[in-house]
C-alpha cells in the first residue's frame, strides 16, 4: 500500500460511519419532536379546560350545577340545553351591556391603532424640533399607573359632561393605550430599511403616500398584534368602566359583576354571561393568530 493510500484509508474509515450516524439521529429527532408536540397538546388542553368547564356549566340547569360538577355532563349529555342562553338574551340589561362593550372596545382599538401608526411613523422617519424629547416623554408615560389618573380625569370628564358616558370611557382607554402603542410601532417602523423610503421619495412619493402604500403594509404584523392586545385589554376591563360608566353605558364585565352582587351564585345567569364575555376575545385571537405570531416574531428576526 502506497503512502497516499495509507493516508487516505483512515479518512475513509472516519467518514464512512457518517450516514449511519445520521440515520441513527433521525428516530431521536422524531421522538423529540413527538414529545414536544405531546407536551404542547397537554398544555393546550389544560389551558382550555376552564373555558370548556364554563361552557358546559352554562348549558346545565342551576339545579344540576348545584348538585354536581360540570364534568358530569360528559357522561350525561341529555342535561345540556340552551335555555340559559335564551333567558340571558331576553335580559335587556345584559344585551345592552354586550353592545356597550362592543361600542367601547372597537372605537378604542381603531383610534389607538390609527393614532399610534401615524405617530410611530413620525417619530421614526420625520425630522421635527424636539422629536427625541417628545418620544422620551411618551416612553416615560408607560410607567404611570392607570390608578393615578382616575380621580383627576373623572373630575375633568365631569366638567366636560363626559362622565358616565361611552365616549368618556373610550377617551380614557385611548389616552392610556397610546404610549405603549406609539412605542411599539415606532420601534417596528424604525427597522424598515432606510433605502426603501429614500427610493420611494426619489420616485416622487410624498410622506402620506409612503406611509399608506409602503409603511403600513410592511407594518401589518405589528399593527395586528397591537390591535389584538388593545382589544383584549379594553374588552376585559372592569376598573375603568366601573368608575366612568353609568348604568346606561356599563359594559358586560360591570353588568356581570352587578348580577353577582344582586343574585349571588346564580350560575344560570352568570355562566352564560361569562362565557359570552369570554368567547369574543377567543374568536378574535384565533382569527388573527397568524398576524399575532408574525408581529411577536418580527423583532427577533430583524
Amino acid at each position: 500500500m502506497t503512502t497516499v493510500q495509507q493516508a487516505a484509508a483512515p479518512s475513509r474509515r472516519t467518514t464512512a460511519p457518517a450516514p449511519a450516524k445520521r440515520a441513527a439521529e433521525r428516530p431521536a429527532k422524531r421522538l423529540s419532536s413527538s414529545l414536544i408536540q405531546a407536551v404542547l397538546i397537554i398544555i393546550g388542553l389544560v389551558w382550555l379546560t376552564p373555558a370548556a368547564g364554563l361552557f358546559l356549566s352554562s348549558l346545565r340547569s342551576e339545579e344540576a350545577n348545584a348538585s354536581s360538577g360540570w364534568w358530569q355532563a360528559l357522561t350525561s349529555p341529555g342535561q345540556l340545553s340552551f335555555d340559559n342562553y335564551s333567558a340571558l338574551l331576553k335580559d335587556s340589561g345584559i344585551v345592552q351591556a354586550f353592545w356597550n362593550t362592543v361600542l367601547i372596545s372597537v372605537p378604542t382599538t381603531i383610534a389607538v391603532v390609527v393614532i399610534a401608526a401615524l405617530a410611530g411613523y413620525a417619530f421614526a422617519w420625520l425630522e421635527f424640533p424636539g422629536r427625541d424629547w417628545i418620544f422620551l416623554l411618551v416612553v416615560a408615560m408607560l410607567v404611570v399607573p392607570v390608578q393615578i389618573g382616575l380621580l383627576p380625569v373623572a373630575k375633568m370628564f365631569g366638567a366636560l359632561g363626559l362622565f358616565g358616558s361611552i365616549p368618556g370611557v373610550v377617551l380614557f382607554h385611548t389616552a392610556y393605550g397610546l404610549p405603549f402603542a406609539i412605542f411599539l410601532l415606532r420601534n417596528f417602523f424604525a427597522e424598515i430599511p432606510k433605502e426603501m423610503l429614500e427610493a420611494a421619495r426619489m420616485d416622487g412619493g410624498g410622506e402620506w403616500r409612503i406611509f399608506c402604500q409602503l409603511v403600513l403594509p410592511l407594518g401589518r404584523p405589528a399593527i395586528a398584534s397591537l390591535a389584538i392586545f388593545q382589544f383584549l385589554w379594553v374588552w376585559n376591563d372592569m376598573l375603568v368602566a366601573l368608575l366612568f360608566a353609568d348604568n346606561e353605558s356599563q359594559p358586560l364585565t360591570v353588568a356581570l359583576q352587578s348580577q353577582m352582587r344582586q343574585f349571588g351564585s346564580n350560575i344560570g345567569v352568570l355562566a352564560p354571561g361569562a362565557f359570552l364575555s369570554l368567547i369574543v376575545p377567543l374568536v378574535v385571537f384565533f382569527a388573527f393568530q397568524r398576524q399575532f405570531v408574525q408581529g411577536i416574531m418580527a423583532g427577533s428576526v430583524k
